[in-house]
């Protein structure tokens, strides 16, 4: 098993603080892992097993605690003593109205609360409003390359290849030869992804008559396969309303906003915004979007559409947020840069290509990091090991070796 160290040193730097936790990610991606990984540090750590509370409650023996009443008054019952209670509650969004328990709870000062979702939707609504400034998200992602190779043991080119194609999905990852059932396992994850979440998002809308509704699972898978081909250019909401039109189907633009967020929610998707470095100002028009694991993407798109210089794109954009980054396609005048990456104070430049051997290939991603007048720094990352170095203060290195690093 490998320890999600990264995820793990968040936890702890927010233990016995007077906030709660929040793990949220995608499915299968991890977070009950790293509950049960952060509960055994707890233990070595000397904390009474009594002071540890667990419940998972996607599963079935759980099922009378899906009422946010009960699930209050089961804690209740296990507070029982002085010192500090340590209470983990994995998939809460599958408790109707949880936010009312979960805001009792965190009045109690000798409670630390871990709650992790699936869904977007955990993060707004009533739980903000109840809980503002008093949550911290730490939001998880399947494995890095680098955590990747740890479980495989190796980290070379072939390696990389392989997590192109099958993914960072831990159980996948921990697998010898996942060919044998990558397929099986990752449509299992897609399909409870769309139907739970979409079947959860109906529920909570059924309040508001008002409220648009995502119905059509042949829509949605459509506009996700949509999405997952077109990783990393720019996308709107017209041109996706083109492409189902060009299917001999007419849908509106509000519609296909509403089942584009649907899948936002469940961290299927990142939508990236533009940012104008001139202008030092996000734009609204003509985003992006990255897939959160590549193996889901090889499962949803045809293998001949597939673009080695995009995947890798795709690959660099979740490394940044998991170093801390805030992202963003970066505009300068008619140009772009791939990534505009922030860290309070902090600014770095990206550009991602599969090869630069190529001169035309090196001139174009060189080219608007040249024109960019500050003294931010500014690198290109590709898979060849023939153009590295440094050109008049422009990093040129090779990806593989950054995604590896520390």
């Amino acid at each position: 098993m490998i320890r999600r160290t990264h995820y793990l040193e968040q936890l702890n730097q927010w233990r016995d603080k007077e906030v709660i936790k929040v793990v949220t990610g995608i499915r299968r991606c991890g977070k009950s892992t790293l509950l049960q990984q952060f509960q055994e540090e707890l233990l070595v750590q000397g904390i009474d097993e009594a002071h540890i509370i667990y419940l998972n409650l996607e599963d079935l023996q759980n099922e009378p605690l899906l009422d946010y009443h009960a699930l209050y008054n089961e804690i209740l019952t296990r507070i029982d003593g002085n010192g500090i209670y340590y209470v983990f509650l994995d998939e809460i969004q599958m408790v109707k109205d949880f936010q009312k328990a979960i805001d009792s709870l965190a009045l109690k000062k000798n409670v630390d609360i871990y709650i992790t979702g699936s869904n977007a939707y955990l993060l707004s609504g009533e739980l903000a409003t109840l809980l503002s400034g008093r949550y911290v998200e730490i939001n998880m992602l399947p494995f890095s390359f680098r955590e990747y190779s740890e479980m495989k043991g190796t980290s070379g080119e072939d390696a990389f290849a392989d997590y192109l194609r099958w993914g960072g999905m831990p159980y996948i990852a921990s697998q010898e030869d996942p060919q044998t059932m990558a397929d099986v396992y990752l449509e299992g994850i897609y399909n409870t992804i769309v139907v739970k979440d979409v079947e959860l998002r109906m529920q909570r809308r059924e309040a508001d008559p008002n409220s648009r509704r995502v119905s059509d699972l042949s829509l949605l898978k459509n506009v996700a396969r949509y999405l997952a081909d077109a990783i990393g250019n720019p996308i709107s909401v017209s041109k996706i309303a083109g492409f189902i039109a060009s299917t001999g189907r007419k849908v509106s633009q509000t519609t296909i906003s509403d089942y584009v967020e649907s899948l936002v929610e469940p961290y299927i998707f990142y939508p990236v915004q533009r940012f104008d470095v001139l202008g030092k100002q996000l734009l609204k028009t003509s985003g992006k979007y990255y897939i959160t694991d590549l193996g889901l993407r090889r499962h949803m798109v045809a293998k001949s559409n597939y673009d080695l210089g995009l995947s890798l794109e795709n690959v660099v954009y979740f490394e940044l947020l998991r170093r801390g980054y805030t992202v963003n396609v970066g505009k300068w005048k008619e140009l772009e840069v791939d990534f505009v990456a922030r860290k309070g104070e902090a600014r770095i430049y990206v550009q991602v290509t599969a090869s630069m051997t190529d001169p035309s290939t090196f001139e174009r991603e060189m080219r608007p990091l040249r024109e960019i007048p500050d003294n931010y720094p500014k690198i290109v990352l590709t898979l060849d090991r023939f153009s590295d170095g440094d050109y008049e203060g422009i990093l040129v290195r090779n990806a593989i070796d950054w995604l590896l690093e520390e």
